[in-house]
């Protein structure tokens, strides 16, 4: 069986496809993956043995020079990746059985139209709960389209969305769409997403109230990391006690040098040493004290198993990763998902969410106590103990046996 995959994003929209990639392959299926061509995606895809089809524009020049939430150059970004499934895609699936799209609507809308042109099987994942209509909350907002702030029927505001989505993205779709033949969809949202699209999250991280949709829900997708930490970060964890862990990952901060600082003095309140991971926020230290150490991308798989707590943004990836590691975590979000998964987090008892996205050293500092009190990693313990990890294999034994409905 030939398996195309397609992602558009940052970090956590590559590496959970890298992971069905490897388990597609371990289990006989010759499989393609068209991804961002990022230098360090292209590196991270060839360590896992995976073939990189590049996609789309870089990515981190993107998101690192984007103002958070602006929709400033939107349409045309849109475009781009949107017409990267028509071209790069589309050659890539040439002659595929399947096509699994994660990412932002233009991405997935248009990896659909093409496996339509194909006559291929189409699967829509999603590696969060929130973009998927529930009547049991509100849609997340749309940039520059904000819903209205005082409206509560949800499902109303689903249908609102609908219609947003429609308005910015529709029109290219469906140009893109009458130049291969395609009839046009009044619909793009609905129509990228299927009548049955896949969730790529754990249970218990993220449960999936029934709803109208007939969501199938794998469980996470991790990609197997094997890489040695850095032998300087080794020397580091050997000689004391556990450190607490900083990092945002590839969201960007409009203050780093602040939050750097802010969360050096919370832990250092506490009685902890630090790892500052630079992220694409470019995270640096204050000083040049010995209880602090700068390092950049790691095998975060190995690391969070050796930390006393995590502080991170709230990606699905790393909150699943630092589950999976039974370390307690505190949510710093940003935007997005992430104030949904830092809910998560301080319902299930695993951590805290910070109030707000600026942490002050203060109030971290009370967020870093609640996670690394007793309690707290006693529960971490308990629930890394029930989180699945066979996430990928559930999803490639159902796309392998044609199970698990889509459209």
């Amino acid at each position: 069986m030939r398996v195309v995959l397609s992602t558009y994003g940052s970090r956590g929209a590559v590496e959970p496809m890298a992971g069905l990639a490897v388990r597609l392959r371990e289990l006989g299926a010759e499989v393609r993956m068209c991804a961002p061509p990022d230098e360090e995606f292209a590196v991270r895809l060839a360590g896992l043995g995976v073939e990189p089809v590049p996609a789309g524009s870089p990515v981190r020049p993107l998101v690192t020079s984007v103002t958070p939430g602006s929709a400033e150059g939107l349409a045309q970004r849109a475009a781009d990746v949107m017409t990267a499934q028509f071209d790069t895609v589309a050659a890539a699936a040439e002659g595929a059985d399947a096509l699994v799209a994660t990412g932002p609507l233009p991405v997935t809308a248009g990896a659909r139209s093409v496996a339509e042109k194909l006559g291929l099987r189409f699967v829509h994942a999603s590696h969060q709960p929130v973009s998927l209509p529930s009547p049991h909350r509100r849609p997340p907002a749309r940039r520059g389209r904000p819903l209205p702030p005082g409206a509560t029927d949800n499902r109303a505001l689903w249908d609102e969305d609908a219609g947003l989505a429609q308005t910015m993205f529709g029109e290219m779709l469906n140009t893109l769409r009458a130049g291969a033949g395609l009839p046009p969809v009044h619909s793009v949202r609905d129509y990228a997403f299927t009548a049955h699209p896949w969730l790529a999250t754990d249970p218990l991280l993220s449960p999936w109230q029934p709803t109208g949709l007939g969501v199938v829900q794998t469980g996470a997708w991790c990609a197997p990391d094997e890489r040695p930490l850095p032998a300087e970060l080794v020397e580091f964890l050997d000689d004391g006690p556990p450190p607490v862990h900083v990092g945002f990952g590839s969201t960007p901060l409009g203050a780093p040098e602040e939050v750097a600082r802010a969360a050096v003095a919370a832990i250092r309140a506490q009685g902890r040493r630090a790892v500052v991971s630079r992220g694409w926020a470019e995270l640096a230290l204050a000083d040049g004290r010995e209880d602090c150490l700068l390092v950049g991308e790691v095998n975060h798989q190995a690391l969070f198993r050796r930390v006393a707590a995590v502080v991170h943004h709230g990606s699905a990836g790393t909150t699943m990763t630092a589950a999976l590691a039974g370390v307690p975590q505190v949510v710093v979000a940003q935007g997005a998902d992430q104030p949904y998964w830092a809910g998560r987090v301080a319902d299930l008892g695993i951590g805290a969410a910070h109030e707000g996205p600026a942490p002050a050293a203060g109030s971290l500092s009370a967020a870093l106590r609640t996670a690394l009190a007793p309690e707290t990693r006693a529960r971490a313990a308990e629930v890394a103990a029930t989180v699945r990890t066979d996430g990928t294999t559930v999803a490639a034994r159902l796309l392998l046996a044609g199970g698990g409905r889509t459209a």
